[in-house]
């Protein structure tokens, strides 16, 4: 990431996040890619996962990472992501499938600022979590 700053910030002066995430995330030069909200459909369009909020995560985060390659950028380019959950029974399961995802993609643990919505429902019904992410790029 030459010629790029990214520093994750957690002030003392807030709570500590509570989970994987940094409260902010500070960004030099550089140019911005906001990536849609990605679901746990393959590159096929099947859903990977019916049912299972875990399967779809571990999708969802393969999809993110395939178009930021694409554009030239990796996850640790990446400083926000927003996260739709459908119905609160899918957040232990995405919380476990991220702790399985995130040691590989930050291996540094300097996570992105992240926000977590929990919401009736998405575009088809059996979409279980979506998730956008904007990324600095050099």
């Amino acid at each position: 990431m030459s010629g790029l700053e990214r520093i994750p910030m957690n002030p003392a002066s807030v709570a500590p996040p509570l989970g994987n995430y940094s409260h902010s995330v500070k960004v030099g030069p550089g140019k911005l890619l906001y990536i849609a909200g990605q679901v746990g459909v393959n590159q096929a369009g099947d859903l990977v996962g019916a049912g299972d909020v875990a399967a779809q995560t571990k999708q969802v985060f393969r999809n993110i990472g395939a178009i930021l390659a694409e554009a030239a950028g990796a996850f640790s380019n990446v400083v926000e992501f927003t996260t739709y959950l459908v119905g609160r029974e899918s957040v232990q399961p995405y919380l476990n499938a991220r702790a399985e995802v995130f040691p590989n993609i930050f291996p540094n643990k300097d996570y992105p600022a992240n926000t977590l919505l929990i919401i009736g429902g998405l575009i088809k019904e059996e979409l279980l979590v979506e998730i956008k992410a904007v990324a600095a790029l050099p």
